[in-house]
Order: C-alpha cells, then sequence, then structure tokens
C-alpha cells in the first residue's frame, strides 16, 4: 500500500471538532506525540488515559480561558492510533479560537480537512471503506442512509470485499503452486476446483456490485426530471410530491422558466426531484434558455417523468434521447373521466401511470414505481452498506476482469495467463479497501471530510 508522505510527519495536528458557532459545548481534538504535553501545558493538570478530568483552560501566557473537560487516550488505543488529546469548553466561537491558538502556539499545527480519520487509515485503525463509511454517516440525507453508512462505518462493506480477496488468495495460491510443481500434472480444464471457485467469484462479484450501486444510490440519492409540454401540471406534480407549493402553479402556459429543485424523502431514499420548463418552441429569450437547462437536467436524471395532460386526445412526447428509464404520468385523469387502475403498463425500462395532482388519486402508485425503477423496492434485499461512486467504479472494473478471465481461461486452459489475471484482479479489487492504492487516490478522498474529521 502507498502513503502519501505528508501524512507520515511526526507533526501534531489540532481541530475544532465542533460545529463554529454558539452551543452548549465545544470540542478541540489535539493528535500526535505532542497531544499529551500540550493538554497538560493548557490544564495545568497530568492527564491520565481514559480518565475525564475537571480542569481549567490556561493560555500561552498562563491566563484562564475556560473551564471544562480534557480527556487522554493514549495510542495506539485512539481513533487515530496516536496520542489524541481533546478539550471540553463551553460553546462560543470566541473560546474556540482561543483554544484552538493557545494550541498552535504551543506546537500543534491546524488539520488539513479529514487529516485525522486519514491518520487512523494509515494507522490501521480502519480501511478506506470504513473512514469513507464515517463521512456518509455524518452527511447522510436519511435515517436509511445513515443505517448503511453505519453499517459500513462497522465494516459490512469491507467484510464483503474480504470475503473475495480471501478467495482470491486462495485459487491464486493453488495455481502458482500448481505452476512451481508441474511434475503433478495437474490439468486445469480437467480439475473443477478451478472452474468451480472462479464462478463462485463471478457470482459473488456480481451481488456486491449490485449491492454497491444501491449503497451508492443512498448515499448520494437519486436525481428524478421532471418534464413534458406546458401545462401539464408538471409543477402541480411537484407540490403534490412534496406535499407543500413549491412552485408557482397557474393556467398560464410556461410558467416555469428556470429549474426548480426540491430533495423529497420517499422509503428512506433521498430523491431530488426538478421541475423543469415545459418543452416546445420556445416564445422568448427567457424561455429558449429555461428549456435548454431542461435538456441539460434530462442528460443527468436516474428517471424522467414524463407529464402530459390525459385530457388532451393527442400525446405528442418531446423527450430527447436518454437512457435512464422514463415514467410517462398521464395528469389531469379527476378531468378526463378515467381511473388510475387503468394505466398498469410497466417495464424495466418504461412505466405508464396515471395520476391527479389535483386530488391526490395515484400518486402513491407512482412513488412506488419510481423507487421500484431505481432497484430499492424490498428494503430487506436492499445493500447493506453505504458506498460510493468510485466502489461502483472499481468493483465494475473487477467484474469486467473476471468475467474477460474467465472467458479467456475456458477457451485457452493456460494457467500462466490465469495467475496473471487473478493478480490484476487482486489489485484492482484492494483500490477499494486501500490495500492497494496511489496518493492521489487518498487525497482526494479525505480531502472531502469535514476539519477535525
Amino acid at each position: 500500500m502507498t502513503t502519501d508522505s505528508h501524512a507520515l510527519d511526526s507533526d501534531t495536528i489540532v481541530a475544532i471538532a465542533t460545529p463554529s458557532g454558539r452551543g452548549g459545548i465545544c470540542v478541540l481534538r489535539l493528535s500526535g506525540i505532542q497531544a499529551k504535553p500540550i493538554g497538560e501545558r493548557i490544564t495545568k493538570r497530568t492527564l491520565i488515559p481514559r480518565s475525564p478530568l475537571v480542569s481549567r483552560f490556561f493560555d500561552q501566557d498562563n491566563e484562564i480561558i475556560d473551564e471544562g473537560i480534557a480527556l487522554f487516550f493514549n495510542g495506539p488505543a485512539s481513533f487515530t492510533g496516536e496520542d489524541v488529546t481533546e478539550l471540553h469548553g463551553h460553546g462560543g466561537v470566541i473560546i474556540a479560537d482561543m483554544l484552538l491558538e493557545t494550541c498552535l502556539n504551543l506546537g500543534a499545527r491546524l488539520a488539513r480537512p479529514g487529516e485525522f480519520s486519514e491518520r487512523a487509515f494509515l494507522n490501521n485503525k480502519m480501511d478506506l471503506t470504513q473512514a469513507e463509511g464515517l463521512a456518509d454517516l455524518i452527511d447522510a440525507p436519511t435515517r436509511r442512509a445513515a443505517r448503511q453508512a453505519s453499517a459500513s462505518l462497522r465494516g459490512a462493506f469491507s467484510n464483503a470485499v474480504s470475503d473475495i480477496a480471501t478467495q482470491l488468495v486462495q485459487l491464486r495460491v493453488y495455481i502458482e503452486a500448481a505452476l512451481d510443481f508441474p511434475e503433478e500434472e495437474i490439468d486445469f480444464l480437467a480439475e473443477t476446483k478451478v472452474t468451480d471457485t472462479l464462478t463462485t467469484l463471478q457470482t459473488s462479484l456480481h451481488q456486491l456490485l449490485v449491492s454497491a450501486r444501491q449503497g451508492a444510490l443512498l448515499n448520494r440519492g437519486a436525481q428524478v426530471v421532471i418534464t413534458g409540454a406546458p401545462n401539464a401540471g408538471k409543477s402541480s406534480l411537484l407540490n403534490r410530491l412534496a406535499k407543500d407549493d413549491i412552485a408557482i402553479v397557474t393556467n398560464i402556459p410556461g410558467t416555469t422558466r428556470d429549474v426548480i429543485r426540491q430533495t423529497i424523502s420517499l422509503q428512506g431514499l433521498a430523491i431530488e426531484f426538478s421541475d423543469t420548463a415545459g418543452l416546445r418552441e420556445a416564445r422568448d429569450e427567457i424561455e429558449k434558455e429555461g428549456i435548454y437547462r431542461a435538456q441539460n437536467e434530462l442528460n443527468r436524471a436516474d428517471i424522467i417523468i414524463e407529464v402530459v395532460d390525459d385530457t388532451l386526445a393527442q400525446v405528442s412526447t418531446v423527450l430527447t434521447p436518454s437512457e435512464a428509464p422514463t415514467i410517462r404520468v398521464h395528469n389531469k385523469i379527476d378531468l378526463s373521466g378515467r381511473h388510475a387502475g387503468t394505466f398498469n403498463a410497466t417495464t424495466t425500462h418504461h412505466s405508464v401511470i396515471g395520476v391527479s395532482a389535483a386530488t391526490g388519486e395515484g400518486v402513491a402508485a407512482l412513488e412506488g414505481v419510481i423507487v421500484g425503477l431505481l432497484g430499492l423496492t424490498d428494503t430487506s434485499s436492499a445493500s447493506a452498506f453505504s458506498a460510493r461512486e468510485r466502489h461502483v467504479v472499481a468493483l465494475t472494473q473487477t467484474t469486467a476482469l473476471l468475467d474477460q478471465t474467465i472467458e479467456q481461461f475456458m477457451a485457452t486452459g493456460a494457467g500462466e495467463l490465469l495467475a496473471e489475471d487473478l493478480r490484476a484482479i487482486h489489485e484492482r479489487l484492494g483500490t477499494i479497501t486501500g490495500t492497494f492504492g496511489a496518493d492521489d487516490l487518498l487525497g482526494e478522498i479525505f480531502s472531502s471530510f469535514c476539519i477535525g474529521k
């Protein structure tokens, strides 16, 4: 595993670990070889590991700043694996700044974003997926996402990757041994152990990829774009889904000119709905810009909802080509006289739903279709951990490599090629947890963390 050189220095770092502003308490965290001496200089007391100490806090000029609790954790039995001191004082911007300034004057330096977690990773206190799970837990948009992130922090994702890595190692050892001792004359094609293990690995990776995609979706939230012709009821539908008057609704076509976004929780999934300008030939420059923005929204959508007016005899589609699943929503069924139950055309990529944004009929069914198209209908089979897009990319590449490897091995039976391919697969898989990695990857991951974490 490669490491970032600046994370291996002996600096003692400090940061305010609580949000800025007025509050009941503020917490400063120090980590490094000087964490204990600095803490003892500020408190003028001897710090005992894991023993909370009520004390006054003094600055470098021996002036009293505050009174609170000092807590010391000796490494490696700490979050970072280093000596860690926490100073719990009264909440307030000035008090926190004075304590921070004192720590800096006594030899600590200000921590970079995510540096505490980075040091925990470099000191083998957690792997990358656990560190990212910690950050995701802090930023979780829903309770369900928080539970998934907590599972990743506890190692659920790491353990799943580790199980596959263990199978890979065992297979590599077996193949390398067979190559090193050719007198055993093992026929790879006749030996079912190799093919059975490859098939098992293939199944496990595909299942993990599905779970990771769901975990990433829960983590980042989904993008659903509402589009259609003017006056079809797009804004009314958004208001009904949000249970609030988010968008202006009038009988004048083209009321919505800009993109209106609202995040709504459906079955524990944070979904950002975007209400866009009605698609038609633009009648002025403002409407032209609104339609342009609407088209851009369609390009980033996970699901597209095309709203049509069910009272009109003809329905003309105005959608641009997209790979995203589409739900055609026939709105105003309260005026057309049709019932929601008459619309039941549903496939894996396209659905037709009848609703009334005015009365709410059919909206619950629409919500169910949205969640179903995202692959999260059955909560019991959904991902048990949070994931990120980089995990999905790594698993997609790993799965593709294994698929190609199996196809090549079945065609050639070449053990040497199989051994080399499995090594590449193992390394690619290792980038998820940080077993194999690069300095720029680590820097990118931890720089997105909040200060003090």
